[in-house]
């Protein structure tokens, strides 16, 4: 009694080839087959991606393994060496030298992966079902009155399809047409701009990715070189690890400024700015990091922008993945991670049997209240994560013992905050995802079991049928 067969089943437009939009092309094609149409719509010529290292959490790691891509993502993945299941966080805004604060243990340290290599791992995997289009920038959609959704894109021309999914990103069109066209009883009008607009941070981030060789010759103890490692000072820290089995260090160095936050950001977001602008800001570092940075050869700065906490991800045949629907600080490492768990419970959603063009809505629900609160905590607690590793300098005068306390008391609410990397997981929202689902569509705990609908199967064996 399998539904698969006779459930009519839809196409499906994903706008954004990154990574969350590949996962969850990967996912539906996966577990429906070719039962589901995916077009993957793409702005760039082609795929690529903006950024340099990525971390997966044990979380996220659970989504490379039911996908069964883990294989060819532990080829070129770094792991978190047996001496450091975690970061070393240092107290470095010591021009003579820093010291370490403390080493986070972790049972289950992420591990990471650079950027290009993820997507292009997962670019292998997409299924014959999606059909790649490329300089495709969605600008807005119209929804038919049979329900169904014609997209327009930059270059005037059109597409049409049953749903769509936004994965393209913190300026997302698919978010901004979501919220200018909901009814007005559902979201305050007042406050359309505010869930459309990306928010800045106040907050410049420096990201280089750099020759390890390079800095070994110069300087063949550097902290750098060997695991994860967070050197902290008062508003600016700077977050490393090797990437490409050890061959590069990324760089993320974050420079903060809280009075700017929320105020308009002028200029380019991104932009290639001199080596010399990024040493100098850090030359009241540890000689480790100015090591480090002497040797950056090229380095990007990016005004970090967030998208405001939204009263909701979906809505009709509309939903909204990854950054486009929750961009976070990172100070977790977490936002490429998020993305690909949204993407395989929606996936799985949109791709389970008893999914119709009917219950599409009811699905999309499903996935945002499963999927929404959890991203949403992670983004406020990554925030506070940013500023939970300001050290103030060192002085010749400060009380050592009350310093000491008040690091020891900081110290412990660091380590309190990684507890969400270590609990739950993707499979794990997803069975209650299905769970909602089911509910949604009349259906109890027990009713519907590996395609069936148990209550049928069972009477129809209880008269030999």
């Amino acid at each position: 009694m399998s539904l698969s067969s006779s459930t009519p089943k839809f196409r499906v437009a994903i706008c954004g080839a990154g990574i969350g939009g590949l996962v969850l092309a990967i996912t539906i094609g996966k577990f429906a087959g070719h039962s589901i149409h995916i077009d993957l719509y793409e702005a760039h010529e082609a795929i690529t991606t903006a950024g340099a290292g990525v971390g997966i959490s044990p979380r996220t790691l659970e989504v490379i393994k039911e996908l069964g891509i883990y294989e060819e993502y532990s080829r070129v993945a770094n792991k978190p060496s047996s001496s450091s299941l975690g970061p070393t966080l240092r107290r470095s805004n010591a021009p003579q030298g820093g010291v370490e604060w403390f080493r986070q243990k972790l049972t289950n340290a992420p591990s990471h992966i650079h950027r290009q290599h993820l997507v292009e791992i997962l670019e292998q995997f997409l299924p014959s079902s999606c059909t790649l289009h490329f300089k495709k920038r969605l600008t807005r959609y119209d929804e038919q009155p049979s329900g169904s959704l014609i997209l327009h894109f930059a270059d005037d021309g059109t597409a049409t399809t049953d749903l769509l999914i936004g994965a393209d990103g913190i300026r997302s069109s698919a978010r901004k047409t979501l919220f200018e066209t909901l009814n007005r009883d559902v979201v305050d009008p007042t406050k359309i701009g505010h869930y459309i607009d990306p928010s800045w941070t106040g907050t410049l981030v420096y990201r280089a990715i750099i020759p390890a060789k390079k800095v070994s010759e110069i300087d063949p103890n550097n902290i750098a070189l060997k695991d994860f490692t967070v050197f902290c000072g008062m508003g600016k820290n700077i977050i490393t690890y090797p990437v490409a089995q050890g061959t590069q260090i990324n760089v993320a160095a974050f420079v903060r400024d809280d009075q700017k936050a929320g105020t308009p950001f002028e200029g380019h977001w991104v932009t290639d700015v001199s080596c010399k602008e990024l040493q100098e800001l850090y030359q009241d570092f540890e000689p480790d990091v100015r090591n480090l940075l002497k040797c950056s050869e090229t380095t990007s700065r990016w005004a970090l922008h967030v998208v405001n906490e939204l009263p909701l991800s979906a809505n009709g045949r509309v939903a909204l993945i990854g950054d486009a629907c929750h961009a976070m600080t990172p100070y977790f490492g977490a936002g490429a991670g998020q993305a690909m768990e949204d993407a395989f419970v929606l996936g799985r959603l949109l791709a389970h049997p008893l999914t119709t063009l009917d219950n599409v809505p009811a699905a999309l629900k499903a996935y945002q209240d499963v999927r929404l609160p959890f991203v949403q905590f992670l983004a406020r607690e990554s925030q506070r994560a940013g500023h939970m590793v300001d050290i103030e300098p060192p002085s010749t005068d400060e009380d050592n013992a009350h310093v000491q306390a008040n690091l020891d008391t900081q110290k412990e609410k660091v380590l309190a905050q990684f507890d969400w990397a270590s609990k739950g997981g993707a499979v794990a929202e997803w069975l209650e995802a299905e769970r909602k689902f089911q509910e949604s569509i009349g259906l109890t705990d027990g009713q519907y079991e590996n395609g069936c609908i148990v209550d049928v199967v069972r009477t129809l064996s209880a008269l030999n049928v």
